[in-house]
C-alpha cells in the first residue's frame, strides 16, 4: 500500500505550527484538513490524555459557536500521537486565513473557567478523563510560543 501523505511530512523536522494537511473535494465544495500541530513530534513529551481530551471538548465547542466561522467548521479533534489536533473547514484556506480563529479558539481554551461542556457520563464516552488546568496550560502556551508569532516554519511543512 502506498503510505498516506500525512505519513511523508518529515516529523523530525517539524516545528509545532498550523499546516495544511490536505484539500479535498467534497462536491463543489474543498474541504482543508489542518494540522495543528502543538508539540515538536519525537522531540518533547506529548500531550497529556486529559488535558487533550478537555482541549477537543473546549475547542469544538467554540469553534462550532463563533459566529463568524461555525458554519464551516467539519471537525475538530485530536491527533492519536497527541503531538496536537486536526481542524477540518469548509473552503480553500491557508494557515494564514485562520490563525486569528485560532488566536480565539486557543485564548478561549486558555482562560476558561468553570465546567467543561460535554463531560458528564450521558456526554462523554470517557467523562472522568479530563484536565482542566493542563488543557489551560498547555492552550496559553501554544498561543504565545506559537500562534502569536508564527513565522513561515510555523505555517508551511518542512521542505524535502
Amino acid at each position: 500500500m502506498q503510505k498516506i501523505p500525512s505519513f511523508t511530512i518529515d516529523h523530525l523536522r517539524l516545528q509545532r505550527g498550523v499546516y495544511v494537511s490536505r484539500k479535498d473535494r467534497v462536491g463543489d465544495e474543498v474541504i482543508t484538513t489542518f494540522d495543528v500541530r502543538m508539540k515538536l513530534p519525537n522531540r518533547e513529551p506529548v500531550l497529556g490524555q486529559g488535558a487533550i481530551h478537555t482541549i477537543e471538548h473546549l475547542a469544538a465547542t467554540y469553534l462550532r459557536n463563533e459566529p463568524q466561522w461555525k458554519d464551516r467548521i467539519v471537525y475538530w479533534g485530536p491527533m492519536g500521537c497527541l503531538t496536537g489536533n486536526y481542524l477540518l473547514m469548509r473552503g480553500d484556506l491557508t494557515p494564514a486565513d485562520i490563525l486569528p480563529l485560532l488566536r480565539d479558539t486557543f485564548a478561549f481554551v486558555a482562560n476558561f473557567e468553570g465546567e467543561v461542556p460535554g463531560t458528564t457520563p450521558r456526554d462523554c464516552g470517557t467523562c472522568l478523563l479530563h484536565d482542566l488546568p493542563m488543557a489551560r496550560y498547555e492552550a496559553a502556551k501554544y498561543l504565545h510560543e506559537v500562534l502569536e508569532c508564527a513565522t513561515r516554519e510555523n505555517l508551511e511543512y518542512p521542505a524535502d
